[in-house]
C-alpha cells in the first residue's frame, strides 16, 4: 500500500501523508475505508508509531480521515451533506457486496441499472 524510501530528503511522516493523500484524493481509497491502525502501519514500513501518527494527525486536521476511538481511523466522506451521503451508503453497498461474495461487475451492473431506473 505505501512505501518508505529511506534516502529521500522528504521525511518519513511526509512520505507517508502524502501517498494516502493521494490515494484517498484519487479515489483508491473511498470514504469510509478503514486504515491500518498505526502501529501496524509502523510495524510495515519499518519506522515509529510516532510518525505514522503524526501523518494520521495531520490527515485528520485536513478533514481527510477521522479516527473513530478504538475502532481505529477511517477515510472521511467529503464534499456537501449529499455527496457525503452518497459516499457512505457506497461503501455501505460495496461491504454488503463483498460479503454476500458478489462479483464486481456484478454488483456495478445492478447498481448502473437502479440509477438508470
Amino acid at each position: 500500500m505505501l512505501v518508505i524510501d529511506p534516502r529521500s530528503a522528504v521525511p518519513p511522516f511526509e512520505q507517508v501523508r502524502a501517498q494516502l493523500l493521494t490515494q484517498i484524493t484519487s479515489g483508491k481509497l473511498a470514504a469510509g475505508a478503514k486504515l491500518p491502525t498505526v502501529r501496524r502501519l509502523a510495524e510495515d514500513l519499518g519506522i515509529a508509531p510516532n510518525t505514522v501518527a503524526r501523518s494520521y494527525r495531520e490527515l485528520e486536521a485536513a478533514g481527510l480521515i477521522e479516527t473513530r476511538g478504538r475502532a481505529g481511523s477511517f477515510v472521511a466522506a467529503r464534499g456537501d451533506a449529499a455527496e457525503r451521503q452518497v459516499q457512505e451508503a457506497a461503501r455501505h453497498y460495496a461491504d454488503l457486496v463483498r460479503r454476500l461474495g458478489v462479483s464486481e461487475d456484478a454488483a456495478l451492473a445492478w447498481a448502473e441499472a437502479a440509477l438508470r431506473a
